[in-house]
C-alpha cells in the first residue's frame, strides 16, 4: 500500500509541476522616476493590477518608482535594450533626440486639458510610428497638471528671473531659461528637493502636483499659475517583449492602457485642484500672473514656436495643421 500512496503522490506532484508549467508567469519590469504617491506612479500600478487580473496572473508587471531602477534619463533606452520590458518617460524630455517629442513642451501651444486631448490626438500618430521604428510599443499617455511657475522672491516679469538658477528638465525649459536671462541647471524630479535645499535650484517651471511631491513649500515661496503647457508622461513597452506575449495577452495589455489613460486624464485634473490647495496649507502664496508677466512669456511661446517648426520640418507643420482643425 505504501508504494501505491508513494506512486499517487509522485503522479500528483508531476501533474501539478506540468500544470504550473503550462501557466508559466510572465514578469516584466516598468521603471519609473517619480514618487510612489504621485498620481501617475498609482496610475501604473492600477494598470499593473488591471492587468494581472485580466491575464489570470499570467503577465506580473512590477513598478519600480521613483528612479529606482533606471533615472528619468535613462528610462526609454533601458527599455529599448531590454534592460527593462517597460518603461515611463516625459515625452518633452526627448525633444533632441526627435522635435516631435517636444510638441506638448511648447509654451501656450496647447494650455488646457482639452487643448491637451487635442493635442495628443495629432501627435499620437507620429509617436507611435517614431517609437516602433526604434523597437518600442506606445502603451498610452497621461498629462501633468498645467505648469506654473515657483520662485524665491516675487516676479512681475520676465526681467525679474535674469540670473536666477532656473531649474531644467527638457529642452524646452532650457530655451525658456536662455530667454528669460536665467541660469538652466539640468535637475531631475527625484533630485529636486536636495536642489532647493542646497541652492543650486532658486526657480522652476513644473506643476502643482510636482511642487507638492517635491515640497517646494519649504524652500520656494511663490506660485504663479501661469497654466503654461502640459506636457504628457507616456508608457512605453520593449517590441520583443511584448510580441512575446500571446494575443489574448496583448490585448489585455492595450486594453488596460486604454483604461489608464482615461483615469490618468481624470487624475490629473483633480490632482491639480488638490496640489493649489495643499500648496497654500503649507504657506505657499498661489498667484495668478500679471498682465506682464503673460505678455512676456506669449513672446517666449512664439519664439520657441517659431523655432521648432524649423527643426520639425514637414512632420511639424503637419502636426500643428492637424492639432488647429
Amino acid at each position: 500500500m505504501k508504494r501505491t500512496y508513494l506512486s499517487l503522490a509522485a503522479f500528483s506532484l508531476a501533474g501539478c509541476l506540468a500544470a504550473g508549467l503550462a501557466q508559466a508567469q510572465t514578469k516584466w519590469d516598468l521603471a519609473s522616476a517619480y514618487p510612489a504617491n504621485n498620481f501617475h506612479s498609482e496610475n501604473l500600478m492600477q494598470f499593473a493590477t488591471d492587468v494581472e487580473k485580466a491575464t489570470a496572473g499570467k503577465l506580473k508587471i512590477t513598478v519600480h518608482s521613483n528612479a529606482s531602477l533606471f533615472k528619468a534619463t535613462e528610462i526609454k533606452r533601458a527599455v529599448q535594450g531590454g534592460q527593462a520590458q517597460a518603461g515611463e518617460v516625459i515625452q518633452a524630455s526627448l525633444q533632441n533626440e526627435w522635435q516631435i517629442y517636444g510638441a506638448d513642451g511648447l509654451p501656450f501651444l496647447a494650455d488646457s486639458y482639452d487643448e491637451s486631448v487635442k493635442l495628443q490626438t495629432a501627435q499620437r500618430p507620429l509617436v507611435e510610428k517614431k517609437l516602433a521604428d526604434q523597437g518600442l510599443v506606445y502603451l498610452y499617455a497621461v498629462a501633468w497638471p498645467p505648469q506654473g511657475i515657483f520662485t524665491k522672491k516675487p516676479i512681475a516679469s520676465a526681467a525679474d528671473l535674469r540670473g536666477v538658477k532656473w531649474r531644467a528638465y527638457s529642452p524646452a525649459t532650457a530655451r525658456i531659461a536662455d530667454l528669460v536671462k536665467a541660469q538652466p541647471v539640468t535637475v531631475q524630479a527625484a533630485e529636486l528637493s536636495q536642489a532647493l535645499a542646497t541652492g543650486v535650484v532658486e526657480a522652476t517651471m513644473t506643476s502643482g502636483a510636482t511642487g507638492v511631491d517635491s515640497k517646494l513649500y519649504e524652500h520656494l515661496k511663490y506660485y504663479y499659475d501661469v497654466q503654461a503647457w502640459l506636457p504628457k508622461n507616456m508608457v512605453i513597452v520593449n517590441r520583443k517583449a511584448f510580441d512575446a506575449l500571446d494575443k489574448a495577452t496583448q490585448t489585455a495589455v492595450m486594453t488596460a492602457a486604454a483604461a489608464a489613460e482615461t483615469r490618468g486624464l481624470a487624475a490629473s485634473k483633480r490632482v491639480d485642484t488638490e496640489s493649489k490647495a495643499k500648496l497654500k496649507a503649507n504657506g505657499m502664496q498661489v498667484l495668478e500672473p500679471s498682465a506682464q508677466l503673460k505678455t512676456d512669456l506669449q513672446k517666449v511661446g512664439e519664439t520657441m514656436l517659431t523655432e521648432w517648426l524649423e527643426k520639425s520640418g514637414a512632420d511639424g507643420q503637419s502636426l500643428l495643421a492637424n492639432y488647429k482643425r
